[in-house]
């Protein structure tokens, strides 16, 4: 048995640091929506925010949009030319899949200034694709309604979890040449 631990010792320290760092950020981002409720920044301070970003981004390709608080859930309801198109809610923040890509990057820890410059870095393209796949969904709706189940269930994830599978794959390539030197 001590072994196998020995021969699968870096798959295990992947596996154990990769899921105890996921289940730490996720606690302490569940602590923070629960406790960090503010009537100002409705319904948590980072869903509003990207709310208001994912406004203005559509507001600059010519379109009038409004965000308004959702009356009997905990969303932002996203109006595109007076009309209700999408809610945002907790999960389109990008928080989660930002914790998801941090967890992953810190199983394959390197140099402590250049993995903290590749979180740092990561967490605001994973940000601003997150508020552009917004702005591009909500017009998508808009111009083509019928569509919109595809554009929801098929390119929405597909923009937000491409992004983070090229930056994993740009961080083990990363990696591996730091192991090789």
């Amino acid at each position: 048995m001590l072994k196998l631990f020995v021969k699968y010792k870096s798959v295990l320290r992947f596996i154990f640091t990769f899921l105890g760092s996921y289940l730490v950020l996720t606690l302490i981002y569940n602590l923070y929506l629960e406790f960090f409720r503010s009537p100002v920044y409705f319904p948590d301070y980072f869903t509003h925010l990207v709310a208001k970003q994912s406004e203005a981004l559509i507001n600059s390709f010519g379109y009038s949009a409004q965000i308004l608080p959702h009356q009997s859930e905990l969303s932002m309801k996203l109006m595109v030319n007076e009309v209700y198109l999408a809610r945002i809610v907790e999960g389109c923040n990008a928080i989660s899949i930002i914790i998801l890509f941090t967890s992953f990057v810190l199983s394959f820890f390197g140099r402590l200034k250049l993995t903290l410059l590749y979180l740092l870095a990561g967490a605001v393209i994973i940000y601003v694709m997150n508020i552009i796949r917004i702005a591009i969904l909500a017009m998508g709706i808009y111009e083509y309604p019928q569509y919109t189940d595809f554009l929801h269930s098929i390119i929405f994830p597909l923009i937000i979890y491409g992004t983070v599978f090229i930056l994993w794959v740009i961080w083990v390539r990363i990696y591996s040449r730091k192991q090789k030197l």
